[in-house]
This record gives structure tokens, C-alpha cells and sequence, in this order.
């Protein structure tokens, strides 16, 4: 189950978000009790620098023992611009990331992690794409 707070004054439609959550579920066999908070920059850098020690913003901060997932709305919206791709894509793919972290892939622990994390990342988009 995906439990989504929008600390933010932007609407979201967040039923694709649903979906996505499922999907990710699926492939990686597991059915999670998960939290998502969408949060302005500020926010974000708040909570960056606090747990990772980073004072700057992000996109998308993933808490394993908490099952939560913050995602700058902001950053998103930036990165669907630049990737020219729409924010429904963004935030699924930032969700599909924060998802594959909760479940113990980590890309900053070596390469051959970060190749497995992105391939399991790939299985699950591709599985919401077929839908």
C-alpha cells in the first residue's frame, strides 16, 4: 500500500502513482506498507542535510527502516523539463527508485550495484509501460 502526503500547494493526481507502486511490488516480490511525501526544496535540503549530511536539494531521499519516501516536486518538475518527458513520468520513475531502495539496492555502493539496481528499475518500468 502506497500512503502519499503532498506538503506542497501543487496538485497531484497520484492514482498513477498507485499503479506504479504495484507494479514494482510485483516484480520485485514484495508488498510493502510505504509512505510518500512530496516536499518543496526547501524541505528536501532540510532533510538531505540532516540524514545524509548534503546541504543542497534532491530528487528523491528513500528511508529503508521507515519504509518512506520524500520527492521534491520542484527538482521533479525541473528534471521532466530537462528530460523532456511529462511530470508523470518523472514522478514514477522517482518513485520506482525510492521503491527499489527500500527494498535494499543501493547505486552509490559500487558499480555492479548500481547495474543491478538500474536493471531491476528497468523490469519495473517496462511492466508499467505494458499496462
Amino acid at each position: 500500500m502506497l500512503e502519499i502526503t503532498n506538503t506542497t500547494k501543487a496538485k497531484i493526481d497520484t492514482k498513477f502513482l498507485q499503479k506504479a507502486a504495484q507494479a514494482a511490488f510485483a516484480v520485485l516480490h514484495t508488498e510493502k506498507d510505504i509512505s510518500l511525501v512530496f516536499v518543496g526544496d526547501a524541505k528536501m535540503k532540510e532533510v538531505n542535510k540532516k540524514y545524509r549530511r548534503k546541504n543542497k536539494t534532491t530528487d528523491v531521499l528513500s528511508f529503508e527502516e521507515l519504509n518512506e519516501i520524500f520527492i521534491s516536486l520542484p527538482v521533479a518538475k525541473k528534471q521532466a523539463k530537462l528530460l523532456k518527458t511529462s511530470l508523470k513520468v518523472e514522478l514514477t520513475r522517482l518513485l520506482t527508485h525510492g521503491i527499489v531502495h527500500l527494498s535494499g539496492y543501493d547505486h552509490e555502493k559500487s558499480a555492479c550495484e548500481a547495474e543491478r539496481m538500474f536493471a531491476v528499475e528497468t523490469k519495473i518500468l517496462d511492466k508499467i509501460n505494458e499496462k
